[in-house]
């Protein structure tokens, strides 16, 4: 007996009047779909060798090798069970669908604040928040949930956590630094910042006075390139999306939908308008109009 778990994969699916699967096409494509089903938790093979025998049979360059596989077993007519799901799901194809699985998690989980948790008599805990061991919250910070802060997690005097944020652990929110439904990674440091509907990832740090914005000045929905293309988000408020190793200094504008990719570098007082690859340096502001 073999399980396979998907995280939510958008590959397309149909299946007879018998509920057996008839095919299955991996990331098909908008207007390509077979059907409007989608595959999304669990496979079950109670004949795993016959699924590594149609594995080896697959030939592309594509990340489609499982479903490939698959879909030759319907041709062959194997027989493959659908069981259906009517259950909460939401897709992780963009990173801002990660903002949408922080707000499913946390509306779903309970309240909880560590005993070994050290929080100020002049902090404020408001709402769901569920606090992990080791966390410090000092004085005059404010924390208003839903929220999730990992272990040993320091939040500053007169910082602010707000609605559906998640912080990983051993992170700073420096002195003044306000995160509002952001996806944090683990050791990462603010101070005097801004994170607002953004997602970060591990070991980055900002300096102070750096800010995501996360609206636009036309008040239209922020759109996201990806590759030759501008995906509107459906969002109208949406800040940054910066890899891991980011180091950032002081004073830095990210503008609303940038990619910033892992182990990037950005010099004080840049306006940053347009997306950065990785391991890049950025010592001034690029001045180029970025596509809307």
């Amino acid at each position: 007996m073999l399980s396979i778990r998907h995280c939510v994969q958008f590959s397309g699916t149909t299946s007879n009047e018998q509920g057996r699967l008839t095919r299955i096409l991996e990331k098909p494509g908008q207007g390509n779909e077979p059907s409007d089903m989608v595959n999304i938790l669990v496979h079950l093979h109670s004949d795993p060798e016959t699924l590594l025998h149609y594995i080896s049979k697959v030939k592309t360059n594509e990340d489609d090798v499982y479903e490939q596989a698959i879909d030759a077993m319907c041709k062959d007519h194997r027989v493959i069970q659908v069981v259906p799901y009517a259950g909460a799901w939401t897709p992780i194809k963009y990173p801002w669908h990660v903002l949408d699985a922080v707000r499913y998690f946390l509306d779903r989980s309970e309240a909880h604040i560590s005993p070994d948790s050290r929080i100020s008599p002049h902090a404020v805990i408001d709402g769901k928040v569920i606090i992990e061991d080791g966390v410090r919250v000092l004085e005059n910070a404010v924390i208003r949930g839903p929220v999730y802060i990992g272990r040993n997690t320091i939040i500053g005097n007169n910082a602010l956590v707000r609605s559906y944020s998640h912080l990983g652990s051993d992170c700073v929110v420096g002195f003044s630094t306000e995160i509002k439904e952001s996806y944090i990674g683990e050791d990462t440091q603010f101070h005097m910042s801004y994170a607002g509907d953004s997602v970060i990832g591990t070991r980055c740090s900002f300096g102070a006075g750096t800010i995501t914005a996360n609206w636009r000045f036309d008040t239209k929905n922020v759109q996201v390139k990806i590759g030759d293309t501008m995906i509107d988000t459906g969002r109208d408020k949406l800040g940054a999306f910066i890899g891991d190793n980011c180091r950032i200094g002081i004073q830095v504008g990210i503008m609303p939908g940038v990619r910033i990719g892992n182990n990037t570098i950005i010099y004080p007082h840049v306006n940053l308008t347009n997306d950065i690859g990785v391991d890049t340096i950025i010592t001034q502001t690029i001045h180029s109009i970025r596509e809307i």
